[in-house]
């Protein structure tokens, strides 16, 4: 058969013109690599290892819960004043809020007449222990007097107590309770505005404090993706915020029931918030990958031609000995493409500059 040298391009590829079927799939000619090609091209190894699952899912941003100082109200009363904003950064002792309470005034008044009680039943010691020792009243008057003023030390100090848990020295006698930041951070929940009337029995937090150094992120997955998503599996967080950053972490908890509302599961993912770029409530995308049991042979996506609806690798063996394979592709993740059949573990194929060999091998 008579031979020809073709050059395409720069003179990169020399072509013989002898057609020969090299993968029993397709046509192809004999095309050898010249060595100013060969600087351009890459060739990889097609390896059996395990495949990587992708899984992309809706979130958002929370603060974490572990490591938040939540303030409750000491006592039921009318705010009278709201000092700070959501968001606000605010530091340890900081005030946030005033409260005008019924309670708190009416502690103050009990303080009043329980020191007016003592001061009379420390009188009444004194002077029943001085006739008692000089022989003018009996022992019982003098005993009787002692239990009054005990009475008396114990009615007053139960008062100081209660003044103490609803707020101590952030009170006064006219009823104000300063309420003050028990930390520093951020305020990530607020709960009250002023006029709001506090009840006795509220069980919710005024306000809650969190540093931000650390951030949760909760997304949702639905029923048929249950069974794609584990604890240690990795998350690559992308806000709308900044589209070009990734922040990296790890699923660290996954809920035991679904959310009856919307039917999805919630899997949490903790991140490290050093930037403080992650607001809460901000959305988020979360991509989950994992490793999966089952083995497949692997190559670089780059080196996957999609041509006529099919799947194509350049195949190389020598210089001269390069040849067009279909494979059928199971799935692409992170540049790696695995495939169910067309190459074993040990072939090579072309993964850069792969097109021009393609063309220059099936080119009528």
């Amino acid at each position: 058969m008579k031979k020809q040298i073709i050059y395409l391009g720069l003179g990169l590829i020399g072509l013989t013109a002898c057609q020969d079927k090299k993968t029993g799939t397709m046509e192809t000619k004999q095309v050898c690599i010249s060595d100013s090609l060969s600087k351009m091209i890459k060739i990889d190894t097609a390896k059996s290892t395990p495949m990587k699952d992708e899984l992309t899912l809706s979130g958002e941003v929370s603060f974490d819960e572990n490591k938040v100082v939540k303030v409750f109200p000491f006592t039921s009363g009318q705010v009278v004043e709201v000092k700070v904003s959501l968001g606000d950064k605010v530091t340890k002792g900081q005030v946030l809020a005033i409260l005008r309470s019924a309670d708190v005034a009416g502690s103050y008044t009990d303080l009043t007449s329980t020191k007016s009680d003592l001061a009379i039943s420390k009188r009444q010691l004194e002077q029943a222990e001085y006739l008692y020792k000089n022989g003018i009243s009996s022992e019982r008057d003098y005993t009787e007097a002692k239990e009054n003023y005990n009475k008396a030390v114990a009615a007053n100090s139960k008062v100081r107590d209660q003044i103490a848990i609803n707020g101590g020295g952030n009170t006064n006698a006219s009823g104000a309770l300063v309420i003050k930041a028990p930390g520093s951070g951020y305020i990530v929940e607020k709960n009250i505005s002023a006029g709001n009337f506090i009840r006795p029995d509220n069980s919710s937090s005024l306000f809650t404090i969190s540093d931000m150094k650390d951030v949760w992120i909760w997304a949702n997955v639905f029923e048929s993706d249950i069974t794609k998503v584990k604890k240690g599996y990795a998350a690559r967080i992308t806000t709308l915020a900044y589209p070009d950053k990734v922040f990296n972490g790890k699923i660290d908890e996954i809920s035991s029931v679904l959310d009856p509302d919307n039917k999805v599961m919630k899997v949490r993912v903790a991140l490290s918030n050093n930037d403080m770029l992650l607001k809460p409530e901000m959305f988020t995308n979360v991509l989950i990958t994992n490793s999966e049991s089952t083995t497949s042979v692997a190559i670089p996506a780059s080196a996957v031609i999609f041509d006529s609806s099919k799947n194509f690798v350049v195949v190389y063996n020598s210089k001269c000995d390069l040849q067009v394979r279909a494979v059928n592709v199971i799935k692409t993740v992170d540049s790696v493409t695995y495939v169910a059949s067309g190459l074993k573990p040990g072939d090579k194929v072309v993964s850069k500059s792969q097109l021009l060999l393609y063309n220059a091998l099936t080119e009528d």
